[in-house]
């Protein structure tokens, strides 16, 4: 099972493994007090992907095909977040974006279950 939480908010206790899935370290968190078991920040749009999106929603379905387009070249960390997943049962992609719905870690489990079909 992938599940999906903003870094800052309040961990539930059946997250599983926690992998943070943003280019970028989130602004005003510890690595402590992010409580993550690591930081994939090469399943993470691009830089440029990254900020060209910036989160307007008249972009997310481009947005979202640009990023399936960059996740399909970087199959060893998919196969890794697969074998994640088989490990502990569940894992839980972290984002820090103020944007709940619309944000690369819910593209990337959109992504994933796509993959498993």
């Amino acid at each position: 099972m992938i599940s999906v939480r903003r870094i800052y908010d309040q961990p539930a206790s059946d997250e599983g493994y926690k992998v943070l899935v943003d280019r970028l370290w989130p602004r005003g968190i510890s690595k402590e007090k992010a409580g993550c078991n690591e930081w994939m920040k090469d399943v993470a749009p691009s830089n440029e992907l990254r900020i060209w999106y910036f989160h307007d929603h008249s972009k997310w379905k481009e947005f979202k095909k640009l990023y399936r387009k960059e996740l399909l070249e970087k199959s060893e960390a998919l196969a890794r977040l697969k074998e994640m997943e088989r490990q502990y049962g569940t894992i839980t992609l972290l984002y820090s974006s103020t944007e709940r719905e619309l944000n690369n870690a819910v593209a990337l489990k959109e992504f994933l279950a796509e993959q498993d079909k």
